[in-house]
């Protein structure tokens, strides 16, 4: 240890005398560790960080911490904030960084920090002449050209499966010691509905429901004129201060106005503009990387599910985003654990398992919000939290070069899949209108459950031509999911005769759906009459054309920006499903007013001006329709299938 610290006040000494008069001969290509060649790379210093020192200052000084930095004496943040420092700062903050960690001693730092005055002179007279020679043969330093080509189509990834890079965010500013990065969109459309009979800004099933209608559009198909922009979001990225050499910890918190409208004085004659801010994402995510090749991570908080978001297709419209009609998703509380590991080979494969636990949840939607709050925590708050078990879910995802081209992105194929349960309660209290049989066979009430599932496989091709996103599904109870057309499950009373519902704690009429029945089995026993989830099926295609790559644009001119997308999208119940006569009177929600499958095509054409601004204009087909033999009346003439013409055009302005 002795000779490590004579060697290092000897180098302070050789600096602080002779680097004053090489300031500014190096350039920022030459600033880096010494070991560092074209042949033999240096090696990594301890905990895997990179050696490599920012540019500018002094070269001395800069030669020396990379030195320092891969003998691990300094960590690599340590070394860029003294390289970064001004250039009368630098041999200060080293001098006390080496002080701190007991390098060198008080009695050592009036040499280090008192040079000889005669050498300093000696060098200032000696050097200017070479000095300007060297500024003089230096290469100025040049902007990057570009991309030479017009990037393709990237997928939307709300899960990418990329571990964070350390110290890799590029921060806006910072909160005490966390770096923080906003970003977001400003987003306003004009929107023409041929048929919107429930009023929405946004396209729903076909569900028109009032007190006085039931799917009737009256005397026209009730088209709509929307100008929306509640669609507007903003959220950061944070990363927070190095914990140690291996450890990553990175998050997100983000939301929009796409909430419900405020119902205050001040509020009540103009609410139609004034939607709230309501969070989608809040969470925190801590990345382990276990050897070159392998992160382990643990997330907690709301982010994206793994069933059903890990494809999504790129439509203008964002409020609902093909649900119900193709494309599954969700955002939900979780604890998140995953592995990337690096396969490589001349695809650079990456193969990504992930398991989470998530908030049990089986989605609401009762009478279309007439029950307000109510309806709203019902079902969606309790039966899924009373079953006493969290939803899992798990995920396991290939990721890998497909096509070699410049601007490419990577390629997607993967499987994922949940698993859950609803149960709702009956007390003792609601026995006491029952038959005598009844009580005496549940004196202290009774439960109800169904099983929730799902199985999605999905792809992410991108290509220099096109990019092919593409998702398919099957499952029991996705309402949560934003599948199986509003339906959740049913009470089968096959084989069982006098059935009688009762009103469950969840909070919902005693006509609710799916409300819990008793009943007479064949032996004359009093029996729980079993629920099952209604099964439901789909999926979408979603096709992305790089318009501007095709015709070779200049990538750095203002037609580089132009992409057309393709969609086609079903969500489908299982047909006996909704036939099934065994179904108790309340077997489905709405019942007996059965969806049987919602379908959507579109074309969206973009244009973007830049980074910042683009526009988009599309045209789409939302349609709906019932189980045989149910018909709408639309525009007062009956039919097995309402549609929607929907026009949306606005710009887009991101940041």
């Amino acid at each position: 240890m002795l000779k490590v610290k004579r060697c290092i006040c000897s180098a302070l000494l050789v600096v602080v005398t002779v680097a004053p008069a090489l300031a500014g001969t190096k350039t920022a290509s030459d600033i880096k560790a010494p070991a560092e060649s074209a042949s033999e790379p240096a090696a990594p210093p301890a905990g895997g960080a990179n050696p490599t020192i920012g540019s500018g200052g002094n070269p001395n000084i800069t030669a020396l911490l990379g030195v320092l930095v891969m003998k691990g004496v300094l960590s690599a943040s340590e070394g860029n904030a003294i390289r970064n420092a001004a250039p009368e700062a630098e041999l200060q903050l080293l001098v006390e960084a080496l002080a701190r960690k007991g390098v060198v001693s008080a009695a050592d730092m009036p040499a280090v920090r008192t040079p000889s005055p005669q050498v300093n002179a000696a060098v200032a007279v000696a050097v200017p002449a070479a000095a300007s020679a060297a500024q003089a043969t230096t290469p100025k330093e040049t902007k990057p050209s570009g991309p030479a080509v017009v990037a393709a189509i990237v997928p939307l990834r709300v899960l990418p499966i990329d571990p964070p890079v350390k110290d890799g965010l590029r921060a806006a500013f910072t909160l005490g010691p966390v770096k923080m990065t906003p970003y977001g969109f400003l987003k306003a459309t004009a929107v023409y509905d041929t048929s919107n009979p429930n009023g929405d800004d946004m396209p729903f099933p076909g569900l028109f429901l009032s007190s006085t209608s039931i799917l009737n559009t009256g005397p026209t198909k009730n088209p709509e004129f929307h100008l929306k922009a509640r669609s507007a979001r903003i959220g950061a990225n944070f990363e927070f201060p190095d914990m140690a050499s291996r450890l990553t910890l990175t998050g997100r918190i983000e939301g929009d106005y796409e909430g419900n409208f405020s119902e205050v004085d001040n509020r009540d004659v103009s609410s139609i503009r004034s939607s709230m801010f309501s969070f989608r994402q809040a969470w925190a995510r801590l990345d382990y990387a276990a050897g070159e090749r392998t992160d382990i991570y643990f997330e907690g908080g709301q982010d994206w599910t793994l069933f059903g978001s890990s494809a999504l297709p790129n439509l203008l419209e964002t409020t609902a985003l093909g649900y119900w009609y193709g494309d599954i998703y969700e955002r939900s509380p979780q604890f998140q654990f995953g592995l990337v590991q690096k396969l490589g080979g001349s695809r650079n494969l990456k193969l990504a398992p992930t398991f989470a636990i998530m908030m049990p949840s089986t989605g609401q939607i009762e009478k279309l919000g007439t029950l307000g709050l109510q309806g709203q925590i019902a079902q969606a708050e309790r039966e899924g939290a009373d079953s006493g078990r969290p939803e899992f879910e798990g995920r396991l995802m290939a990721q890998f070069q497909l096509d070699k081209a410049p601007g490419v992105a990577p390629a997607q194929i993967f499987w994922s899949g949940f698993r859950a349960k609803r149960t709702s309660i009956v007390t003792s209290d609601q026995m006491g209108t029952a038959p005598g049989a009844y009580a005496a066979a549940f004196p202290n009430g009774f439960t109800a459950s169904s099983p929730m599932y799902g199985n999605q496989v999905g792809l992410q091709l991108p290509t220099r031509w096109a990019t092919l996103v593409a998702s398919a599904y099957f499952g029991g109870d996705l309402r949560f999911f934003f599948g199986g057309q509003v339906n959740s499950f049913y009470t089968d009373i096959g084989g069982l005769t006098n059935p009688i519902t009762f009103k469950s704690v969840d909070g919902g009429p005693l006509a609710a759906a799916g409300a819990p029945t008793l009943a007479t089995n064949a032996a004359g026993q009093v029996v729980v009459a079993p629920e099952k989830p209604i099964r439901a099926f789909g999926g979408f295609v979603n096709l992305g054309l790089p318009l501007s790559r095709w015709f070779k644009a200049d990538p750095k001119g203002h037609n580089a920006g132009w992409q057309l997308y393709l969609h086609m999208g079903k969500d489908q119940v299982v047909h006996n499903e909704l036939t099934n006569p065994n179904a108790g009177a309340a077997a489905n929600v709405l019942s007996p007013l059965p969806l049987l499958m919602g379908k959507l095509t579109a074309a969206t054409l973009y244009y973007k001006v830049n980074p910042y601004v683009t526009f988009g204009f599309e045209e789409s087909i939302y349609a709906t329709r019932l189980v045989p033999g149910a018909t709408y009346t639309i525009a007062g003439k009956p039919s097995n299938e309402w549609q929607d013409h929907r026009s949306e055009f606005g710009p887009i302005f991101t940041f």
